[in-house]
């Protein structure tokens, strides 16, 4: 764990190499999804002690977290690809998806494709996760509040209902309602509305 100390001088000196990513961040037409998606990642990563401001919580998601830096780059598109070699993205994490709402978080974004026809509201994604097509035009939509955990595969022209959890190592192919968790390689409803239950699709 970083002390409050050294994780300051590191972000003065990270500034150093940010300030044009800084100016994006402030200045750019998607700053507004750029600002949910970083206060979303501040409530999920960061302790209470963080210094407050969405520029300070910037400066920390940008150095620390890849992750991050990807879906930075996805929201300003060709300036992001510009910038991106002075802060380096995670290789080996794909977005290709025209519409994400506000608010995404990638956990441990390390073999991940995200290549959906849109993706909702304060989605969550894990590792090693393909969400992706079937042929050349058929691939996933995302509602809002929707969890793919690690390792499962979306593909093909389904939708995923708002506030679906997919379980790791899953496979769908199917579409699946809102409020549900789905497990399994031919998936089945383990939970709907929050209680326990046993469904195929």
């Amino acid at each position: 764990m970083i002390k409050p100390v050294l994780r300051m001088i590191l972000l003065i000196l990270s500034a150093l190499r940010l300030w044009p990513h800084l100016l994006v961040f402030l200045l750019h037409r998607h700053s507004t999804h750029i600002g949910a998606d970083l206060r979303r990642w501040k409530s999920i990563l960061f302790e209470a002690d963080h210094p407050p401001g969405d520029l300070a919580t910037f400066l920390r998601l940008m150095t620390e977290n890849p992750e991050f830096r990807n879906l930075f780059y996805y929201r300003t598109g060709l300036v992001g690809k510009i910038l991106s070699p002075l802060c380096a993205p995670l290789a080996s994490l794909y977005i290709s998806t025209p519409k994400i709402g506000p608010g995404l978080f990638i956990q441990h974004g390390f073999a991940t494709i995200i290549a959906a026809k849109e993706i909702g509201a304060n989605c969550w994604i894990n590792q090693q996760v393909t969400i992706g097509y079937s042929d050349k035009t058929s691939c996933p939509t995302l509602g809002d509040g929707v969890t793919i955990n690690a390792g499962a595969k979306v593909i093909g022209s389904v939708t995923i209902g708002s506030n679906s959890v997919v379980g790791a190592n899953a496979v769908v192919v199917k579409d699946i309602p809102p409020n549900v968790t789905v497990v399994g390689g031919a998936t089945r409803i383990v939970r709907r509305d929050g209680k326990r239950v046993e469904e195929k699709l």
